[in-house]
């Protein structure tokens, strides 16, 4: 690995160690040349993947976009900043383990309405009100009705 620090073309590996929960590899290396040290970081190289939208076009997928509609689904919400990048860890993962090359958008779009109908049904209700452009008020109720009746099932606490 060349050095930044001096462009010498060798260095050595000083530490390895997993890093983002072992989906990268992080070394420290010294340089041979000028005894500098730096940090470089491995991880496996992803093929890129083609979002197709409603009106045909395409582009790639953009994990923040992801990201940004469970925010504000989630607004208000007990949810945590660790919660939401989890969830979009998920849907990436589970995206990229099918091994298609393009990927139509509603199905990014289902996927996130899975993971919220199983953690917040209000922000389920919310992100589904967006995705499937509600009309009008019946919609909403229709969405609401269709949500299994989770609460009847919880036990109730002990006082």
């Amino acid at each position: 690995m060349r050095c930044p620090l001096c462009n010498f073309p060798d260095s050595r590996v000083l530490d390895s160690r997993p890093a983002e929960e072992g989906t990268i590899i992080r070394r420290r290396r010294e340089c041979v040349g000028c005894s500098r040290r730096f940090t470089t970081y491995e991880r496996v190289e992803e093929l890129p993947l083609i979002v197709t939208k409603k009106n045909g076009r395409r582009e790639l997928f953009d994990r923040s976009k992801v990201l940004r509609g469970l925010m504000k689904a989630c607004d208000k919400r007990s949810m945590s900043m660790l919660d939401l990048e989890q969830m979009t860890d998920e849907v990436e993962r589970e995206l990229r383990n099918k091994m298609l090359p393009e990927i139509a958008a509603e199905e990014i779009g289902q996927k996130v309405m899975e993971k919220l109908r199983d953690v917040d049904e209000i922000a389920y209700v919310r992100f589904a009100s967006v995705y499937r452009r509600f009309t009008d008020v019946n919609s909403f109720v229709e969405e609401i009705e269709a949500l299994p009746k989770k609460s009847a099932e919880k036990p109730e606490a002990l006082e």
